[in-house]
């Protein structure tokens, strides 16, 4: 599945909020794969005022949910872990897109 990526960081985060990034992305990528059905996925990556946003969506089938397993529960953990923010939107049918705010400081 092709996988477009967009990065714009102006300054890197600390090495916990750096890691909760790559965990997003990692997890949100491996979720794609095994259960959306997707032919493509863009993820996007910016430093934007004092946060870090993320932003992975695809064209998948959509209905994904804290419910269907432990996957997105836990990444909404880390993120909290370091006082970011989890939105996911993921509409049955009309793919997902899960954005996070984290805080570079």
């Amino acid at each position: 599945m092709p996988v477009r990526l967009d990065v714009e960081v102006t300054a890197r985060p600390s090495a916990g909020v750096e890691a909760v990034a790559y965990f997003v992305v990692s997890e949100s990528l491996t979720n794609i794969a095994k259960h959306a059905r997707a032919t493509c996925a863009e993820v996007s990556v910016r430093t934007v005022g004092g946060l870090l946003s993320i932003r992975v969506v695809d064209d998948g089938v959509g209905g994904a949910g804290e419910k269907h397993g432990s996957g997105l529960r836990g990444l909404r953990q880390r993120v909290a872990a370091v006082d970011g923010v989890l939105t996911l939107d993921s509409p049955v049918g009309r793919g997902t897109s899960i954005e996070v705010e984290l805080p570079c400081e």
